[in-house]
């Protein structure tokens, strides 16, 4: 049932896009082995470096279970030579580390009165599979408290990567993650739509068919679309005809082709190459350069150590004229089969 108290829409709040400038970005400290079996010791590197350069031109507030944690993620990130004045630790207990998705969603709004809000989206895991995910689902609630923010609950499945912002009004979103039946049987298209318009204050929801392969959470759109600006988006796409990724992202591509924004104009298309195959453990990991995170001052790329990398941060370079695009090896990091966009979630700054 639809909530009959006000939405964030209806009070003028809205999601900025994530090229928008920021006041910081959001971690929660990796600390599950299950999500990187034999694999979790080797992350830290690309996740500190990964701290480091977004702590150049913004805050770094980072989720942490205990004190002791805070004192294993300290040393790491001074040891790589981070100013700590500009990382913030939270005593806030997680089951896992993709903040993208149990992270708090910032709205502002152009009011003095409460300028910054945010939703807490319900989560199950991506569908239920990775159990237990009691603390994931409270974060939002604790950040809001913590920071006196006023809190909505829609009270529906929602995950952070399975969404991108124009910040004019049009999200991008893929119909095999929001219309999988592990995630709101209960509610069709049009209905995931008005919670989506709602909640995070659009008035335009664009779909793709498909997600990458290998993707666990049935096909985030932050693999595989994003927008770059108002009314550009960069789309990954497969070279090798013989991939099961190519006809999946062909579809995507013809798909967005045929769409226009809210003004008519046809979206401004960038093909972005997928890397070589990563394959560990004879498993297919859903390696895509699309999961950058946009800093103040930079674009970090996952790389994933092949001869697209450098194409793939030429063509994102050409995005973002402003920003410096840094590369950060993400081979490791990809085993537990999200990057550096999953792992972090943007707090925007209010509107002055």
């Amino acid at each position: 049932m639809l909530s009959s108290t006000p939405t964030p829409k209806s009070l003028g709040y809205y999601f900025p896009a994530e090229f928008a400038k920021h006041d910081a970005m959001w971690l929660s400290w990796p600390h599950k082995e299950a999500s990187w079996p034999g694999k979790l010791d080797s992350i830290f590197p690309s996740y500190v470096e990964f701290i480091k350069v977004v702590s150049l031109t913004e805050r770094v507030c980072i989720n942490v279970v205990d004190t002791s944690m805070q004192a294993f993620a300290t040393k790491l990130i001074q040891a790589a030579g981070v100013d700590m004045s500009r990382v913030q630790f939270f005593l806030h207990p997680t089951n896992d580390a993709w903040c993208r998705d149990h992270g708090p969603s910032f709205l502002i709004r152009n009011n003095t009165d409460a300028p910054k809000a945010i939703v807490d989206w319900n989560i199950n895991a991506w569908g239920g599979k990775y159990p237990p995910y009691d603390l994931d689902d409270i974060i939002p609630t604790l950040i809001a408290k913590e920071m006196s923010l006023p809190l909505f609950y829609p009270n529906i499945i929602m995950e952070g990567g399975s969404v991108d912002f124009n910040g004019a009004g049009t999200v991008l979103t893929s119909k095999c993650c929001l219309l999988n039946p592990n995630r709101n049987p209960h509610l069709n298209q049009a209905q995931i739509e008005k919670f989506l318009c709602d909640y995070y204050g659009v008035s335009q929801v664009l779909w793709v068919s498909e997600g990458i392969v290998g993707d666990d959470t049935d096909g985030h759109i932050d693999d595989t679309v994003r927008f770059v600006n108002e009314d550009t988006v960069v789309t990954v796409v497969e070279a090798n005809k013989q991939s099961e990724n190519y006809e999946l992202l062909q579809q995507n591509l013809k798909e967005l082709k045929q769409m226009r924004l809210q003004d008519g104009k046809q979206l401004n298309i960038i093909e972005l190459p997928m890397p070589a195959d990563v394959i560990y453990e004879d498993q297919m990991l859903p390696a895509s350069y699309a999961n950058f995170y946009i800093s103040n001052g930079h674009v970090v790329v996952p790389t994933y150590k092949c001869a697209q990398d450098d194409i793939a941060m030429q063509i994102i370079q050409t995005c973002f004229p402003t920003r410096e695009v840094v590369g950060i090896d993400s081979s490791d990091i990809i085993w537990g089969l999200g990057s550096f966009h999953c792992l972090s979630q943007q707090e925007p700054s209010a509107i002055k």
